[in-house]
């Protein structure tokens, strides 16, 4: 669950190139410390567009995770080291941007695809203001979250929320969703304590008692609560109400840059299927792949988190990356009657499965 709307991304907007540029990290072969932490990261491509230069016979694109590197990313590092984007004709710089900050990347062209988030992108999609970005791959094909809390204390269900503390972003999607769920099931959610998250380490807060509950991915979190030995209560908003079974990460792509290079976008997304095919079908060498790109994880941590999420790429899926359009739809109507949106959000607004491998 990512931090962003509106207001985050029209104050980042203006600055977004200028930080663009001080990337952090690049060609699967490591990356540097964040570029909100203090680390001196160079400038890559200069003034240059770095979707519009080539190098030799490789196009070059910019690929910007939205956080730290972690088993969401392992497609991207697989396609690098395995040589696929090579073989694509794809020169591909990783890079590691400040956190909210991917889809302003894409938007302005200062990365042509990059990881964001069907919920959280929706304020960059809708609007005079919209960001010219879309969807072109899901990562996992079904969502993956939801509220963990420490088992026997009655936080198995939506309901049992009541009466305790739940570290939020204060996001109106985030309360509406936790909202919607908790009547469900007969509670109510302005029993709910609501703290301001600031949680970094899911294990730690839960056996400090710093928070009761927090909305994590479980593929990363809930997996690290498992090897930490802490038992846990954990409810998934896919298995509660499917309209919540969003899209969760996703891929996107600048979609200004993608008509103007169709070959080259389906080439990338191509490459990206093969790399992401892959990781599903070999979690181990994956998940090496991704500690030589990453080596401050924590091995026992990416090898667990690869198996549980090797098995989540395709699911039941045809292929990876597909968007099924009734699910993305559903979510986005349900944001519209909800009144999230500025406005009412139009079938298909976000997305295109035009640039999957057929």
């Amino acid at each position: 669950m990512k931090k962003t709307g509106k207001l985050i991304l029209a104050a980042a907007l203006a600055a977004v190139t200028a930080f663009s540029l001080a990337a952090c990290g690049g060609n699967g072969s490591g990356h540097e410390a964040p570029a909100d932490s203090g680390s001196d990261a160079s400038a890559q491509n200069g003034s240059e567009d770095a979707g519009a230069a080539e190098q030799g016979d490789l196009t070059e694109i910019t690929f910007a995770l939205d956080w730290t590197p972690n088993t969401n990313h392992t497609g991207v590092y697989a396609a690098e080291a395995l040589g696929y984007f090579e073989e694509a004709g794809l020169d591909v710089t990783i890079v590691q941007p400040a956190e909210n900050t991917a889809e302003l990347m894409v938007g302005s062209n200062s990365a042509q695809f990059g990881v964001s988030f069907q919920d959280t992108m929706m304020p960059a999609v809708v609007g005079d203001e919209a960001l010219p970005i879309a969807a072109v791959a899901a990562v996992v094909q079904h969502n993956t979250s939801g509220i963990v809390s420490r088992a026997g204390e009655g936080m198995d269900r939506p309901a049992g929320l009541e009466g305790h503390s739940y570290a939020t972003w204060d996001l109106d999607i985030e309360k509406a969703t936790l909202r919607r769920v908790m009547e469900a099931d007969g509670g109510d959610f302005d029993q709910v304590q609501l703290i301001p998250s600031n949680v970094t380490d899911e294990v730690s807060a839960l056996q400090t008692n710093s928070v009761d509950a927090i909305w994590i991915f479980y593929g990363w979190a809930g997996v690290a609560c498992e090897l930490a030995g802490l038992d846990i209560d954990y409810f998934a908003f896919a298995d509660i109400d499917p309209v919540f079974d969003y899209y969760t990460p996703v891929i996107v792509g600048n979609t200004d840059w993608m008509e103007e290079n169709p070959d080259a976008a389906r080439a990338f997304v191509e490459a990206l299927s093969r790399g992401y095919t892959w990781a599903a079908e070999n979690p181990d060498e994956a998940a090496d792949i991704l500690l030589a790109a990453a080596p401050e994880l924590d091995p026992e941590l990416v090898h667990a988190s690869q198996a549980y999420l090797s098995e989540q790429y395709i699911a039941d899926a045809s292929q990876w990356g597909v968007i099924d359009p009734a699910r993305w739809n559903a979510f986005y109507r349900w944001i519209t009657e909800n009144g999230l949106s500025e406005e009412p959000i139009a079938d298909g607004t976000g997305f295109t499965n035009e640039y999957l491998p057929e």
